[in-house]
């Protein structure tokens, strides 16, 4: 049985995400619902971080260390995907989430794509 991963989605993945990560028993928190729809990727970052959420993000911004430093974190996973559409975050995120726990993921960028998912250690 996989593990229940704390997941922590930005603004731009829709509400269709979420609920069907949390029917995959996943725990999940959305910016909108609390209060940050709007927060800058700092504030949303640290939130993540206070809450220990992996944070999944559509935002190149985490790629770039100039813009947003990572260091001490539970993870994030940058989503490449084109169109941009909640079925493809859905097909791309699902089976790649069974195969990892949260343990793995802290202090390293996952930039997911259909071809591949590139790990890169920030700690």
């Amino acid at each position: 049985m996989p593990e229940r991963l704390k997941l922590y989605l930005d603004q731009m993945l829709q509400l269709q995400v979420a609920q069907t990560l949390r029917n995959e028993g996943h725990d999940v928190m959305r910016t909108s619902e609390v209060g940050q729809a709007r927060a800058d990727d700092s504030e949303i970052l640290q939130k993540a971080i206070v809450e220990n959420r992996i944070l999944v993000t559509l935002d190149e911004h985490f790629g770039d260390w100039v813009v947003l430093p990572l260091s001490r974190h539970p993870g994030v996973i940058r989503l490449k995907i084109n169109p941009t559409s909640s079925k493809n975050a859905i097909e791309l995120l699902i089976p790649f989430l069974r195969l990892y726990t949260s343990e793995e993921f802290k202090e390293h960028l996952v930039i997911l794509s259909p071809k591949r998912a590139k790990w890169i250690f920030t700690g």
